[in-house]
């Protein structure tokens, strides 16, 4: 009888640990109960559905097509390299920009199977369904900047330029040496313990971000922030924010907190089929031009990092700024330096 109530205890907790660890299915959109659809959406060749949104010129007269990748916990709303420029400098570029929800954000469908090279692909299968044309750029921030190297390996052969802004590292790249792991250390160790999660047991990260007993992750929690992440810029913005910025936030895990930010740890985090630190220049000809932005008091991002990144790749133009956090491209006039010195190469 011992035997049996012990049996039947471990079925009983295991049961229970499998529950605990198992995300619950995502709400999806224009589903019953699920968030209505609100935004122009194009349909994808695997049956997903993405949503974009533009900004700029018309497509049919732009000199210059841009493809936006927003960064973690965000949504093609939050498009700062459109947003806080003005349309008269976007006229006077002649720049169409799209932006768009990465897979689980906002109001694009869940990608149980995504992948570093699904996305990329997704951006492709983007361009071509509006009609962009064989080459465009790409601009990333963020975490949607890490998404760019995955552009930079997959679909070079379609870009014009690419952007890079203050873009998220994987610690373990094999590239990167044991000296410069110490800037993993200057996280919160809830940040830190988080990463080890989402690359180690990755079938842990639902429970882990959910749990009571420990910390979680500073970046994805709302409820329990840590604002010692941010710079002193980075505060001054996060008070200036409006808001409409605030409400996209929301947006963005609208459809379940696994399948967006915490998918997003898991790909960004996870162990990578190729290294960018490996990447040969995709305009050997100067027939475009790759640019790394960072601030250099990033607290999430550190800038030693990019630095190492931006020697070994030296094809790359790197812009360091003083001052400046990881918010840095909503500052005043930022955005607009961005997309100058990649559209015209004004420095």
């Amino acid at each position: 009888m011992f035997k049996r109530l012990a049996f039947l205890l471990l079925v009983g907790l295991l049961a229970w640990a499998y529950q605990a660890i198992q995300p619950p299915p995502p709400k999806l959109c224009g589903s019953p109960g699920g968030p209505l659809v609100t935004a122009s959406r194009i349909k994808l060749r695997d049956g997903r559905y993405l949503a974009y949104k533009e900004h700029g010129v018309p497509k049919e007269v732009a000199r210059y097509k841009i493809i936006y990748v927003h960064a973690f916990g965000s949504t093609r709303h939050d498009a700062l390299i459109a947003t806080t420029v003005t349309q008269e400098v976007l006229e006077d570029l002649g720049a169409y920009i799209v932006s768009f929800d990465r897979p689980g954000y906002g109001e694009s469908d869940p990608d149980p199977k995504r992948t570093r090279k699904s996305l990329a692909l997704d951006i492709e299968e983007l361009g071509d369904q509006l009609g962009l044309g064989s080459k465009f750029y790409v601009i990333g921030y963020s975490m949607g900047g890490q998404v760019i190297w995955k552009c930079l390996q997959y679909i070079p052969h379609r870009l014009a330029g690419a952007t890079l802004i203050a873009p998220v590292v994987n610690y373990w790249w094999p590239g990167l040496p044991a000296n410069l792991y110490g800037a993993y250390y200057k996280q919160p160790p809830r940040d830190q313990w988080a990463l080890r999660v989402a690359h180690h047991i990755p079938w842990l990260i639902y429970w882990w971000n959910t749990q009571k007993l420990f910390p979680t992750s500073s970046v994805v929690s709302s409820s329990n922030p840590n604002m010692n992440i941010f710079s002193r810029q980075d505060l001054e913005i996060i008070r200036n924010a409006n808001v409409s910025e605030r409400d996209n936030k929301v947006q963005a895990k609208q459809q379940g907190e696994f399948e967006s930010v915490l998918r997003d740890m898991m790909i960004g985090f996870g162990i990578w089929e190729f290294d960018p630190l490996d990447l040969k220049n995709p305009f050997a000809g100067k027939e475009g031009s790759v640019h790394l932005w960072q601030g250099d008091e990033d607290q999430l991002v550190p800038v030693e990092l990019q630095r190492y990144i931006a020697e070994k790749l030296p094809w790359i133009h790197y812009h360091e700024l003083p001052g400046a956090g990881h918010l840095f491209p909503a500052a005043d006039g930022i955005s607009e330096a961005i997309l100058k010195a990649l559209l015209i190469e004004e420095k």
